[in-house]
Order: structure tokens, then sequence, then C-alpha cells
């Protein structure tokens, strides 16, 4: 039997890190390698117990036995973890960096999928479909790079399409799985190293998508907003989906021309078009074939197993 496993770096409400949890074991999942970013999340007694959950907690001891203080970036924290999670004594075949509000969705089971990957496969790509602000039950599918991308996602969001890669606020890349059996790994965020080899053997696991639950409400966009601005999927360093000479700008330059423009009235419009969940927005996903709809149950899943945390 194929066996999985999953690492996250969360720093989260120990409600959703538990339901994340829950989700991943309910899922198949044989191993999950949890680690706090608050080393004193509530998060950390219940996953202790679960018998398929190694937890860590991220301290100044963790810290400086993977070489010295805490990274500052959060992007660095999640990099050096994976790698840590990967280079333990192998407990499953495959693992997968993953953050809190990503979820594995599948047809068939996970390890099914993996196991029908030739063994000259070592990586495999999950793609993204992108959570529709409002009750939690529709995604935007994610478009294959090519020549039909650009033309879809501009008849989906006229106002805001050519800025929006793949028509998603947050990443196209997806997450990647991986052999265990490659010593010296080294994970990042979407991509993994292997003797300065990019993501060697690499094919797509079709089978399986990446839900992400990236903007759950306005409310709640809004209140990331100014952190992923400066420091997360909005930051300054990262391209824009259309070339600059063609006049593309990125995110973080599109949202600061918004705010200068319009303020929050603005980025309430912006959000209106590309991100809450419309009979509107639904229609033309449903039109483009890129309408997706799943329900994750994740109330039900954290009281399956993990009990004692609903009492």
């Amino acid at each position: 039997m194929t066996t999985w496993g999953l690492s996250s770096t969360i720093l989260a409400p120990a409600r959703d890190i538990l339901s994340f949890a829950a989700y991943h074991i309910e899922a198949g999942a044989h191993r999950l390698y949890i680690y706090l970013d608050d080393p004193d999340s509530d998060a950390f007694a219940p996953l202790k117990a679960h018998p398929k959950i190694r937890v860590t907690r991220c301290d100044a001891q963790h810290w400086q036995k993977l070489g010295g203080k805490r990274p500052e970036k959060h992007q660095v924290r999640q990099s050096r973890n994976a790698t840590h999670a990967h280079a333990r004594r192998a407990e499953v075949d495959w693992l997968i960096h993953m953050d809190a509000d990503e979820f594995l969705v599948s047809d068939r089971p996970v390890g099914t999928a993996l196991a029908a990957l030739p063994d000259t496969v070592q990586t495999a790509r999950v793609r993204p479909m992108e959570q529709l602000a409002g009750d939690g039950q529709h995604f935007k599918a994610f478009i294959p790079n090519g020549p039909e991308r650009a033309p879809i996602v501009n008849r989906l969001y006229p106002t805001y399409g050519a800025h929006i890669k793949g028509g998603f606020l947050s990443h196209v890349a997806g997450k990647l799985f991986a052999r265990t059996d490659m010593e010296g790994l080294d994970v990042r965020i979407h991509n993994v190293f292997l003797d300065k080899v990019m993501n060697p053997s690499e094919v797509e696991l079709t089978q399986v998508d990446l839900a992400h639950c990236h903007a759950k409400t306005w409310e709640d966009w809004l209140a990331a907003y100014r952190y992923r601005l400066e420091k997360g999927s909005y930051r300054a360093e990262l391209a824009p989906a259309t070339p600059r000479d063609a006049g593309g700008m990125s995110l973080h330059e599109l949202f600061r021309f918004i705010e200068a423009d319009s303020g929050e009235d603005g980025l309430r419009a912006f959000y209106r078009e590309v991100a809450e969940d419309s009979a509107d927005l639904r229609t033309r996903l449903d039109n483009e074939g890129l309408l997706r709809t799943l329900q994750l149950n994740l109330d039900q899943l954290l009281s399956r197993h993990f009990p004692d945390f609903m009492t």
C-alpha cells in the first residue's frame, strides 16, 4: 500500500489547525508533521495525543536545532520545517508541504493516485482550485497555462482579469508531492530541489486537486489584506501576471493603485468581481466549465477525530 503524509507550519486558531488535521486524516494521510509557529498554541495537546500526528513547537530550541535563530520571514520558516520533515526517518512513501487553508480533494484515495505513478516519477504536482467567498461550497477551477488562459480570465473578470494570474488571488503553482527516498531534498513553498535540480521527474497529479480557502468573507480577506500586501502572497517582489511591457501590474501594484484611486470602496469592488460567491460569478465560471462545488465538512470531521476539543 502506498502511504502519504504532509507537513505544515501553521499560525492559526486551534480550531482551524485541528480541522485541517482532521480533514487529512479522514482523507487517508498516514502521517501529519505539524509545526506550530506559535509554540504556545492550544492545539498542541490534542495534536500530540493523536497517533498519526507528529507535532513540533517552533520555539527557540527548535530553531537552534535547525541551525540558528527563528527566521523573520514565514516563507523561510515554512521551507526549513518542510525540509526538516522530509529529512526525518521516512514513515510514508510520499510527502507534501501544505498550508492550513489548503485541502486535498479527490474522487479516489490519494494513495491510489500516487500508487499509479511510474517508479521513475519522483515529484507530482497538485494544482489548486480557489474558494469563492461565501458559504464555502463553490470554487473556481485551475486554468492550465496556454493561449486560452488569458482570454478566459478576461471574460471572467473584465475589469481586473489582465492583472490576475490564472484568475486566482493566490497561487496557481499548487503544491508538490515528493518521494521520501530522496536524501538531501531542499523543500520550498511550491517546489523542491535535489542537487540543484528543481522538481526531478515531475508530473501533474491530475486526479487530485488542492482546494485553497484563500478568502472566506470580505471581512476575513480585508483583515489579512495588509499582511499579504507587505509580507505574503501580494508582496512587492512577485511578478505581474501580464508582462510589464504589455501594461501588466503585479497584484501589489494593482492594490496600491486601487487604494490610491478609490480607497476601501475600490478594494471592495475588486473583491466583488474576483472573489465573491455571487450568482453572476458562478454563472460565468459555469459557462467556462470552471465551477466546482464540494463540501469539506470540517466541523463534522473535527468532531470525529478530536471529540474532546468539541466538548
